[in-house]
């Protein structure tokens, strides 16, 4: 299903990210996660992209199987790093003879073993190149649906962590826009006013494309570290840390309560404040999303 027709929905779309996993017992072990959230009938699930097109292939098999046995229409990652413009050429024909219909373009972390990487060496230097690349694609017709595509575009709540410039930030996004994406999808935050108030400082730029926000609930003390490194420096309200400090002293399992009902309380206050949809960064795993949905009467 096209993101248009997706978004057009009057009710908050709600959707899942999962990742490619490298071993066949984790294969299993997703596939069982998919089977179990599709009970809750999302309206698209994402696939990442590893660094530098590290999973391409994983990424694909992994889209093109939920595609083939799933309900949910998948939405595969796409990064400008490392590839040329017969590659995504490649990429876009290879998603678009198998029906799928949506596409988030990034412009993507270089490979780890790069900290240097030249962007200006490459076909795409901004995530605004790649959706205008796709834009074109769609224009030549090559999709079984005559709009092509869907494209989103990341959003970054918190500030994007490689612009200090805010207003230069907004010009990028802007740009992004410009270049044909349909909706914009958040990295994870904590606060919501933080979102709020990216919203609105989007309208004011001109940005008028739908805004989805991305949650993760956090279950465990040590995953707020990996977190914060996953979403480049995501910032801890004081709430937060002291709900999951006070949980700490009864156990795990309280911590993860509090962890999964901070994000519910989140996800509730969102849909009050009429936000277009809500995106679970998952991390492969159905339990704190399930519990999330339990309490939202989703």
């Amino acid at each position: 299903m096209h993101i248009s027709d997706i978004l057009s929905n009057p009710k908050p779309s709600l959707s899942f990210e999962f990742f490619p996993p490298r071993s066949s017992s984790a294969w299993e072990e997703l596939y069982e996660t998919i089977r179990d959230l599709e009970t809750l009938s999302p309206s698209f699930v994402s696939v990442t992209y590893g660094a530098g097109g590290g999973t391409r292939e994983l990424t694909h098999d992994l889209v093109l199987r939920i595609k083939q046995t799933t309900s949910i229409p998948p939405v595969p990652h796409l990064t400008c790093v490392g590839h040329s413009r017969e590659e995504i050429d490649s990429i876009l024909t290879r998603y678009a003879e198998a029906g799928v219909a949506n596409i988030l373009a990034l412009r993507g972390d270089p490979p780890k073993n790069q900290p240097d990487y030249d962007w200006s060496q490459g076909d795409f230097r901004f995530a605004a190149d790649l959706v205008s690349h796709i834009r074109t694609f769609n224009e030549s017709g090559r999709h079984l649906d005559p709009r092509g595509f869907g494209i989103g575009v990341a959003g970054f709540p918190e500030g994007h962590p490689a612009t200090q410039n805010r207003v230069e930030e907004l010009d990028n996004m802007k740009a992004k826009v410009d270049a044909g994406a349909d909706y914009i999808c958040t990295q994870l935050f904590f606060d919501n006013h933080d979102f709020f108030d990216y919203r609105e400082r989007c309208e004011l730029a001109g940005i008028n494309v739908p805004i989805i926000a991305g949650i993760m609930p956090v279950t465990t003390l040590s995953s707020m570290k990996r977190m914060a490194e996953l979403a480049a420096g995501a910032r801890y309200p004081a709430k937060l840390i002291k709900a999951l400090n006070r949980a700490d002293a009864s156990g795990p399992e309280a911590v993860e309560r509090a962890g999964i009902h901070y994000a519910a309380q989140q996800c509730a206050e969102l849909l009050d404040n009429k936000v277009a949809g809500i995106h679970f960064y998952t991390l492969n795993k159905s339990h704190a999303t399930r519990q999330i949905y339990s309490s939202l009467g989703l």
